[in-house]
């Protein structure tokens, strides 16, 4: 497996990457309230925003097998409130040392593969080198199976002395009137 760092992606490559990021979160589009995943203009936007950068795993192939987003203007990608940052880490967020990790998504044939860790790796070694702040946004269900842990284990791994924290959770509640017998 071989990763590049991608600026903007286009024609068939952005085609493989929508198809597989729709692909592995699909689930996601039923499992979480707030909606996780974006819509495919959204999606066109952020693969042609080169403030972002796109970070291709290949198979030796060639194909196309896991994608990630990464960027410290965080005004560039949608979902988030780059306000939260600038308040909470003012320094960090004035020099751009607060990146952001939009997705990951990796194929369900290279699940295990250690492209995941590779990935994780590859951009930590940015936020290290820059004295800096990683975040993601990982909801519920992925929190309950454990993704932020994997994460963890891999920073640690690599910076024994990273400290790991939760930001912000959310709950979403309703109220529900009873079924007519």
């Amino acid at each position: 497996m071989h990763v590049e760092v991608e600026k903007v992606l286009t024609g068939t490559r952005l085609e493989e990457a929508w198809h597989l990021y729709t692909t592995a979160f699909e689930e996601l589009r039923r499992a979480a309230v707030q909606r996780h995943v974006m819509h495919r203009s959204e999606f066109d936007e952020v693969m042609a925003d080169d403030r972002v950068e796109k970070y291709v795993a290949l198979t030796p192939e060639g194909t196309l097998c896991a994608l990630s987003t990464f960027t410290n203007d965080l005004d560039a990608m949608p979902l988030i409130s780059p306000d939260y940052f600038a308040h909470r880490w003012p320094d960090h967020y004035a020099e751009h040392r607060v990146w952001y990790l939009g997705f990951l998504a990796i194929a369900d044939s290279q699940r295990g593969s250690g492209v995941f860790e590779t990935m994780i790796e590859r951009m930590w070694r940015i936020v290290r080198a820059n004295a800096g702040i990683a975040a993601m946004d990982i909801c519920a269900r992925n929190e309950a199976r454990h993704l932020d842990g994997a994460i963890t284990r891999t920073l640690t791994a690599l910076t024994p002395d990273v400290v790991p924290t939760r930001l912000d959770t959310q709950a979403f509640w309703c109220w529900e009137l009873p079924t007519a017998s």
